[in-house]
């Protein structure tokens, strides 16, 4: 975990408050900002390791704010924070390298989790990595760096290691959803459920990806560290 100061976005003064002494226990700087624009002032200020962002802001919302993120500084993490746990474009997002998603109301205790999850991802050897739950973080690294066909590897690696958990395929959904490709993720989506009938996360994505109109985020599911090319590069269905 490197030392670079957490940024909070929020306009909510409560939320921010929240957020920083829930932080606190990791022992680094948290800064906060009300808005996209002190947002980017910030960052363009200085470094920072992590930023929490939310999306429904007045001014520049929370979706430009990644998108400039991602121009001007492309290997920032950004956590995406929602009241709704719904956004408008969720490949957009996804494409923007929102792989970690919290919604409100949240504990101190997740936000902490959260945090030291995505510092733990960043230390990941992908050289290294050979055990079901990291090959999936690892994946989510990739996703969130553009790298898109590592992303895929690194998740066949885990079907491979695992071919018994509905992650990876609930992964391979997404990776074909970001893609373009919409049979293929709804042919994954459905995959994971057959493996699980309980796994939330693919039921939402397959849910949300089958529903006229309906809007939210693809969802990588629980976040848990121990359990490039260009969208359109590849063909292989897994």
């Amino acid at each position: 975990m490197n030392n670079l100061p957490i940024l909070v976005v929020d306009d909510e003064k409560n939320i921010r408050m929240t957020m920083s002494q829930s932080l606190e226990p990791l022992g680094l700087p948290v800064e906060t900002a009300v808005n996209g624009e002190e947002a980017l002032s910030m960052l363009r200020s200085g470094p920072f390791g992590l930023v929490f962002l939310d999306l429904k802001m007045p001014g520049l919302d929370g979706m430009e704010v990644l998108r400039i993120i991602r121009q001007e500084w492309p290997r920032l993490r950004v956590v995406i924070i929602t009241a709704h746990g719904t956004i408008d474009s969720a490949v957009e997002a996804m494409k923007l390298g929102a792989v970690d998603f919290v919604q409100k109301p949240f504990s101190p205790g997740e936000i902490r989790e959260l945090a030291q999850l995505v510092f733990d991802r960043e230390a990941l050897d992908a050289d290294a990595v050979i055990e079901y739950g990291a090959l999936i973080e690892l994946a989510k690294r990739h996703i969130t760096d553009g790298m898109f066909a590592d992303a895929r590897v690194a998740v066949k690696k885990a079907i491979a290691e695992d071919p018994g958990h509905p992650e990876a395929y609930n992964l391979l959904g997404a990776l074909n959803e970001i893609k373009g490709d919409h049979l293929e993720a709804v042919k994954f989506y459905h995959m994971a459920v057959d493996i699980d009938p309980t796994y939330k996360t693919a039921m939402s994505n397959l849910e949300r990806i089958t529903s006229w109109g309906k809007y939210g985020s693809i969802d990588l599911g629980p976040d848990a560290a121990a359990s490039g090319e260009e969208p359109g590069a590849e063909s292989d269905d897994q």
